[in-house]
Parts: structure tokens; C-alpha cells; sequence
């Protein structure tokens, strides 16, 4: 009798101790749900996550990591977001900026930050295909439907004009902030999957290769299985967590490139931009570029009678402009976009010469089609940035578990403003891959997978490329026939309709090719 009560107790015990295992498992289950079903996380996981966190030893699973919650970083999400087959997937963002974790806010009365985007009518249809843009018209913006092009020679120049492709704009002007801010609140307004971590990436453990697992039969953790599959990320506020896709949205410095072992090429152009706000006395609503010894000047519109410039120079002339008076430097920029460093073009190279008439014959010159002067610049309306410029390309954008979008894959000279629409359009083409392989069942972080998004992107952003670094090449020397041949050049855009017309599809990130039409 004793050793059946004896027996009973231990039996009891036994049974106590399994049902308490359990309620933690089962607690921490629920909470990992509730999370999931939450939609959004800001910052850390919350306090009672944590716990059930660090008690069961578990870490958090994400079917695609982006580090990088920058603007193409964002413009990722979104695209996600906004796709029935990607809607439902649970995304992690990493990144640093505090900005993630706060309503976008802007002051209609502070003037335009220096920090902006020229976006092309392809990324502004992306924009609207994901619902952002809706928000970017509610703040400051500027279209344009005009842009002139000229040299400081004064043999050519070209206008190109929106209705010689058909279409009301050839791009807009948005400030950074407002374009990532519409992308933030683009994506609070929906149910998607996401957990903001406000950290930075410390390392990146990629999962072996199949032929070197093996599975450790006295580990008390049972997510071996699942879990061998996933790269797993630590993040240096301690944070882990596991995920079968991470997305490299974090610049040309970017850390996830680095970790994967990916490898660049390009160089440095010894040459620095500045960039600032300026304010005139009419409304500009051109877009204005022109070539100088040293670097492109572009004169950008920005609405309410503000603009943007961007002027590409030497290390030595840009320390010195930062540095000059207010006065001096406006002065400069109104000599650099007049009669500084060379006369204003005329129809033909040499006044009434008719070497370059045989492009005109037969053209009369509309009011549209004549060179202008830019407006006035009156006032500096924000402090000057310095930033240096290089060309980057990384020799694959994808490994297994592994991609690069945007400036971790490649960056560019800033002379044409397309470096972030080429991010833009990395973003949509990645979001659309990985939607085409759970259509058909495949796993996203697999190489096969991510190879149809590198095939589709790495030879447009390398043509895109070849034609910048082409064009920061041959306006940095001054040299008599390179100058006729560059002249030639510009008059042929100008007044060859089917060649101008292929020239602003192909700027617009409407035609793949620059070819003619």
C-alpha cells in the first residue's frame, strides 16, 4: 500500500512538472502570434515578448530581412505590401534611423531641404501602383516639362520638351524626406507583416551548405530544422532572429554586401558635389544643366520659387564655396549658369556657319526650341552640403539567401539624377521575382529564385551606368575637336526628332535601350 502511494506521488510529480513545461511553451506561442498578428512593431520586441523570448531561448523567424529602411529600402516594403501574393509575408527592417519609429511630420513653411530626388514618370507610376504617391501630393513638389542642356563652349545645346514623347511631365522634384515619408506612411496605412528594428547590422551567419548539416539529437531546441534553412542576423542592440531572405537596402557602405563577400568595381571621380537650396523672384519650371571645366551645374525646380542645385566640381573649389559668403556664392552660381566660362549657344556652332545645319535643314526653331537663360538666383535659402562622388557596381546582386537593391549594388554620378530611380526600379523588379516564386511554390531565398531579378536589373542599371560615367568622361576635358564632336553631340539630340525622342524614353525609364524609335 505504502509503495503504491509512494509510486502515485512520484507519478503526480512527474506529471506537474511536464504540464508546467508546456504552459511556458504554450505562452510563448501565443505571444509569438500576437506579434505576428499586430502588423506593425516599432523598436524593440515588446516586454512581455522579450520575456517568453529569453525564457524559451527562441528566436524571432521572418520569412525577408531588409537592412536598410532608407527610401528604396521602403519602396521594397511597399511594393510587398501592395501585392496579394507578398501582402501576407513577415518582413523585418532594420535600421538605425530614428525616423522609422515616428508619423513623418513637415513645416509648409521651412524651406525645401537641400537633400532631393528628380523622379521619372516610371517611378512615379511605381509609386503610384503601391499608393504612395497620393501622399507625396500632399506635400511640396515640383513637376517640370522642360529641361535644357548646354555647354560652356557655347557650340551646342539641346531642350528637350514633354510633349515630344506625348506626355504631360518629364519628372518630378521631391524632397528625400518627403519621399521617404511618404513611403512610411504608405505603408502604416495597411495590415502588412512588419517588425522595425532600430539597430544596425553586427553579423550575418548564412546556413551551410545541405552536404554539412547534421542534426543534434540531445539539443533541447527544436527549431534545428526549421532554422537550417535561414541566414540568421545579429544586430548590435543583442537582437537576433532568423530569415529565410535578407534584402541588402543599406547603401554603398552597405554592410550586408560586405558580410556576403560580394565584391565591386569602380572608382573614385576626385570630384565633390555641392548641393543647396537657392530661392528666386519668379517660379522656375525648367530643369536646367550645364556642362563646365570641372563638373555639371543643374539648376532643379522645387516650386514656390525655390530650387536645387547640384554642382559638380573639384575637392579644392568645393571646400572653397562651402566656405565663401553668401553673396560670393550666389554670385558664383548666377556666373556659372550665365555667360561664366563661355558665351551662350546659338542655332548653329559659329553664329550663321552652317557646319551643323545639315541636322536643321528644312527645321524652324519654335519659342520652345530657342535657348534660355535660367532665372535669376537671389538668396541662398539653406546651408551647402559637400558629399564626394564614385561610381560602384557590385559583380552579383544575388547569392543564396542574399540580395542587393539600390546603391549596395551600385552608385552612380549624380549628373542625370537617376541613381535612385535605378534603386526605385531594383525594388519593384525584387518585390515582383519574389511574388512570381510563391506563385509557383519555390523558395524565396533560393539562387534560382533571385537570379531572374538579376538577370532583369544588372544589364539595365550597367547601360545606365556606362552612359553616365560616358558622359562625366568627355565633359571633363576641354579639348578643341572633343568640344566640336560634343557640339555635334547635343545638336543631334536636339533637332533629330526620332533621336530626342529615344533620349527622353530611355531618361524616363520608359525604353530599356537608347535606340531609335
Amino acid at each position: 500500500m505504502q509503495l503504491t502511494m509512494f509510486c502515485t506521488r512520484v507519478i503526480a510529480r512527474k506529471l506537474y512538472v511536464n504540464v508546467s513545461r508546456l504552459k511556458v511553451r504554450h505562452k510563448h506561442f501565443c505571444t509569438d502570434a500576437a506579434t505576428r498578428v499586430s502588423g506593425s512593431n516599432c523598436g524593440q520586441p515588446s516586454p512581455e515578448h522579450k520575456e517568453t523570448h529569453d525564457l524559451s531561448n527562441n528566436i524571432q523567424h521572418y520569412d525577408i530581412a531588409i537592412v536598410g529602411g532608407g527610401m528604396v529600402g521602403m519602396a521594397l516594403a511597399c511594393s510587398l505590401a501592395s501585392m496579394p501574393l507578398t501582402k501576407h509575408l513577415n518582413v523585418a527592417i532594420i535600421d538605425s534611423n530614428p525616423a522609422l519609429g515616428s508619423r513623418p511630420y513637415f513645416n509648409k513653411e521651412d524651406p525645401p531641404d537641400p537633400r532631393v530626388s528628380t523622379v521619372t514618370p516610371a517611378t512615379i507610376s511605381f509609386f503610384k501602383d503601391v499608393g504612395a504617391w497620393q501622399y507625396i501630393e500632399q506635400h511640396r513638389h515640383a513637376y517640370f516639362d522642360k529641361m535644357q542642356v548646354w555647354d560652356y563652349t557655347g557650340l551646342g545645346y539641346t531642350r528637350y520638351n514633354a510633349q515630344d514623347i506625348n506626355k504631360e511631365v518629364l519628372g518630378c522634384v521631391v524632397e528625400n524626406k518627403v519621399l521617404h515619408g511618404s513611403l512610411l506612411s504608405c505603408i502604416e496605412n495597411t495590415d502588412f507583416q512588419k517588425t522595425i528594428y532600430p539597430s544596425k547590422l553586427s553579423s550575418m551567419t548564412l546556413p551551410p551548405s545541405p552536404s554539412s548539416l547534421g542534426m543534434d539529437s540531445t539539443s533541447s531546441r527544436p527549431p534545428l530544422s526549421s532554422q537550417r534553412h535561414l541566414a540568421k542576423l545579429e544586430l548590435s542592440d543583442g537582437n537576433s532572429l532568423y530569415t529565410k531572405l535578407v534584402v541588402g537596402a543599406d547603401g554603398g557602405k552597405s554592410r550586408v554586401r560586405e558580410l556576403a563577400g560580394f565584391k565591386t568595381t569602380g572608382w573614385n571621380y576626385s570630384q565633390n558635389a555641392i548641393i543647396c537650396t537657392v530661392e528666386h523672384t519668379v517660379e522656375n519650371g525648367c530643369a536646367w544643366q550645364r556642362f563646365l571645366p570641372a563638373g555639371p551645374i543643374a539648376l532643379l525646380p522645387m516650386g514656390d520659387n525655390f530650387s536645387n542645385i547640384v554642382w559638380t566640381m573639384n575637392p579644392k573649389e568645393s571646400t572653397n564655396r562651402k566656405l565663401m559668403n553668401e553673396d560670393e556664392f550666389v554670385k558664383d552660381v548666377n556666373n556659372a549658369l550665365d555667360y561664366g566660362y563661355g558665351p551662350h549657344p546659338t542655332s548653329s556652332l559659329f553664329g550663321s556657319g552652317e557646319m551643323f545645319s545639315w541636322p536643321r535643314a528644312g527645321v524652324t526653331l519654335s519659342a520652345n526650341d530657342c535657348f534660355e537663360v535660367p532665372p535669376k538666383v537671389v538668396k541662398l535659402a539653406s546651408e551647402r552640403m559637400v558629399f564626394p562622388l564614385s561610381l560602384r557596381h557590385a559583380s552579383d546582386y544575388v547569392s543564396k539567401h542574399v540580395v542587393l537593391i539600390g546603391d549596395a549594388a551600385h552608385t552612380v554620378h549624380p549628373l542625370a539624377g537617376q541613381g535612385v530611380n535605378m534603386g526605385f526600379g531594383d525594388a519593384f523588379a525584387l518585390s515582383r521575382v519574389i511574388a512570381e516564386g510563391i506563385a509557383v511554390g519555390s523558395d524565396i531565398g533560393e539562387v534560382t529564385v533571385l537570379k531572374k531579378y538579376e538577370a532583369e536589373r544588372k544589364p539595365a542599371n550597367i547601360m545606365m551606368m556606362g552612359i553616365l560615367d560616358g558622359f562625366q568622361k568627355a565633359y571633363s576635358v576641354d579639348f578643341g575637336p572633343l568640344n566640336i564632336l560634343r557640339a555635334a553631340a547635343l545638336h543631334g539630340a536636339h533637332f533629330i526628332s526620332p533621336l530626342k525622342r529615344s533620349i527622353i524614353s530611355y531618361a524616363s525609364g520608359e525604353q530599356k535601350l537608347p535606340l531609335f524609335t
